[in-house]
């Protein structure tokens, strides 16, 4: 048995059965050793960024590390936006990095770098392997690192020599490594509960994590039907379970004027699994720290902390164990007719949208009205864009719809970030992947334009006007999706845009609607 072989049944033995790969020569021995491996399923990519993404995304879903098979040191920096958003996110990632044999590397071949120092800014664990007989012991304990307290992206590097050589026969057997939470005091959460107890309608709950998911969510339901507190979610939630049957949620919104006028009023803030708010971005004269003044803010649980446990424990001490959520009834909007809008794009998803659907959210200036005609749709999972790095979109709904085969995946992407990342669509179509893609055309980079006018600068000037614009030359998406073997269409009118989307939610396999808006 040689390295390659150890490691990939150590990856194996250990749980992790998809890899997404984009390999090189270095990789030839991983490549095969992983192929020939049971129950291991290689997804291939024609980009490291659309690798990464949809490895986060694949995690998220999952709770379990999803893999990353990356050529040397310049194709796990092609990685690295959507490995942030996975590192915002929590999610377990693990990526093997080839490396060039140990003899070559002195002489500074063209493709020589630094891979530990590339890794370190975006991983908690980087191990270099020395020896082929320790890959399979390093391959169980990059698992273990990607699902540890709390759970983070693990970078295992593998020059060639090592993949290649004699490894013997080392033990891959033992019980995969389980995710680790530590328990969170109980003084903490006797404490929240006095908080929340006495704060009655001028305290708040604010979810995050892993606790927006359906028992988290019910749980935060009981304790605001006992105490008469708020729940909020916070703005760009990792995976949200929502719809019909569980508790509405208020989502923080985006940017810092907002964000305080939903937290007025709010004297006590407890944070379960979620970050203190605070501004996406500084601006002038504008507050970094997103919380009103007299607001006092403490943690129930964080990341690595038994969330689920803690929210339990404090809704026994509210006495809120037996309360009733107030729970949404489902409730779809009417189909729209007439000018295509935001709105009306929003209106005709949330009258169409499957039960158990998966939607990742890139969408950026769009976003907003599907999420709200949604909120009494039936049940379904929401993936937002975490950390903020743009080209997550397509990306994301590859891993969604790798990780939950039967389930649909809309994917909801602005026009300049699903440029990003667009290769996405090959490995959509290769993969035969169950995602309708709705870009939202409207031929700008709207965000900036938002964000120009934030910063107090005023009108721009012509040549900044068209750092914004994506209109020259004009964009074809519905050629670029047919040109990567996917069926498309494209929509100008509401009526028409509903009646695209309800054929291409109706057929398997993937589907781009090019919205004009």
């Amino acid at each position: 048995m040689n390295g390659a072989e150890a490691l990939a049944q150590g990856l194996r033995s250990a749980g992790l059965d998809t890899v997404f790969a984009n390999p090189g020569t270095s990789e030839m021995h991983l490549v095969g050793a992983l192929a020939a491996v049971p129950g291991m399923r290689l997804v291939p990519g024609l980009f490291e960024g659309v690798l990464s993404g949809a490895a986060d995304a694949h995690a998220r879903l999952t709770g379990r590390p999803a893999g990353l098979l990356l050529h040397l040191g310049p194709g796990l920096a092609n990685a690295t936006a959507n490995l942030h958003n996975a590192s915002r996110a929590g999610s377990p990632v693990v990526s093997i990095v080839g490396e060039h044999r140990s003899s070559l590397l002195p002489f500074d071949p063209p493709l020589a770098s630094d891979i530990e120092a590339i890794a370190r800014p975006y991983a908690g664990w980087v191990r270099r392997l020395e020896r082929p007989e320790e890959a399979a012991e390093a391959a169980r304990a990059a698992v273990a690192a990607a699902l540890g307290t709390p759970a983070r992206h693990a970078v295992l590097i593998v020059p060639a020599d090592v993949a290649w050589g004699e490894a013997g026969r080392p033990d891959t057997g033992g019980d995969a490594p389980a995710a680790r939470v530590d328990p969170v005091p109980d003084a903490r959460i006797e404490l929240m509960a006095d908080m929340l107890r006495t704060g009655g309608h001028a305290s708040a709950l604010l979810l995050g994590g892993g606790l927006l998911d359906g028992r988290g969510s019910l749980l935060a339901g009981r304790i605001a039907a006992a105490t008469g507190c708020r729940v909020l979610s916070e703005t760009f939630p990792t995976a949200q379970r929502r719809g019909a049957g569980l508790p509405y949620l208020e989502r923080l919104p985006y940017f810092p004027a907002d964000v305080l006028q939903t937290l007025d009023g709010v004297r006590s803030l407890v944070l379960a699994g979620a970050r203190e708010p605070v501004a996406f971005f500084g601006y002038p004269g504008r507050p970094d720290r997103l919380v009103p003044e007299g607001c006092g803010v403490d943690r129930l649980c964080g990341p690595g902390e038994d969330g689920h446990a803690a929210l339990e424990a404090l809704a026994g001490l509210l006495g809120a164990g037996s309360s009733d959520p107030v729970l949404l009834p489902e409730q779809r909007p009417l189909r729209p007719e007439g000018r295509l809008t935001v709105d009306a794009v929003g209106q005709a998803i949330g009258s169409l949208l499957p039960e158990n659907a998966i939607v990742v959210d890139e969408a950026i200036t769009s976003g907003a009205p599907c999420y709200r005609f949604t909120v009494q749709a039936p049940t379904h999972d929401w993936l937002s864009l975490t950390g903020g790095s743009l080209g997550f979109g397509l990306p994301a709904a590859l891993g969604a719809a790798m990780a939950a085969p039967g389930r649909k995946v809309l994917a909801l992407v602005g026009d300049g970030s699903a440029l990003y990342t667009n290769q996405a669509l090959w490995s959509l179509a290769r993969t035969g992947a169950d995602v309708v893609v709705v870009v939202f055309a409207n031929r700008a980079y709207r965000i900036l334009q938002l964000e120009y006018a934030n910063m107090g600068l005023g009108s721009p000037a012509p040549a900044a006007q068209d750092l914004m614009r994506l209109d020259t030359p004009d964009l074809d998406f519905v050629s670029l999706a047919r040109g990567f073997g996917i069926l498309a269409a494209r929509a100008d009118e509401a009526g028409e845009f509903t009646r695209i989307l309800e054929r291409a939610l109706a057929e398997p396999g993937p589907f781009l609607i090019e919205t004009v808006v």
